[in-house]
């Protein structure tokens, strides 16, 4: 009987997994000079978008509405980072009930690898080790493991309807 771990959509999710990770990692090796310039790149983009003739502002009003959004946006980074690896890291535990060992456990292992991430940074010139930040990527995880958990709810009820209807039949 085949293992339930080596299920192909384990196998890419446990892939994808550890792309997030690496991800996080090289994001984390940036100094802070680098860090801001990716941040800076990013917030400029977005509030170009959503602010209505911002190139035509005075540059202080430019500045002041960049300032006020590059935490935000470097917040949201952190939580979507770690959305995306809990959701991952959830979808290779598989099935299960969202108050279970296999759901602590992958809250568990994003904590802990939000908290080393904190850690690397603090050795990082001009980053440092924030627990807001562990909280906000946590966080995330929660927010990706109750999507994963959404899904894997919604598909286990399409297929078995169909399963039932082909019975039926």
């Amino acid at each position: 009987m085949k293992s339930r771990f080596f299920y192909p959509s384990r196998i890419i999710f446990s892939v994808l997994a550890v792309i997030c990770m690496i991800m996080i990692f090289r994001f984390s090796c940036e100094d802070s000079e680098k860090s801001s310039e990716t941040s800076g790149k990013i917030t400029k983009n977005a509030v170009q978008i959503a602010v209505k003739n911002y190139d035509e502002l005075p540059k202080e009003k430019q500045m002041s509405i960049l300032d006020k959004t590059t935490f935000i946006i470097r917040k949201f980074a952190h939580f979507s980072l770690y959305a995306i690896l809990g959701f991952m890291v959830s979808m290779v535990m598989g099935r299960r009930k969202l108050f279970s060992p296999a759901s602590a456990g992958v809250l568990i292992f994003c904590f802990l690898f939000a908290f080393s991430d904190e850690i690397h940074q603090y050795f990082v010139p001009g980053r440092s080790c924030e627990f807001r930040d562990m909280m906000i990527d946590t966080s995330g995880a929660l927010i990706g493991m109750l999507v994963s958990l959404l899904i894997l709810f919604v598909l286990q009820k399409l297929f078995s309807n169909r399963s039932s209807e082909n019975k039926n039949l």
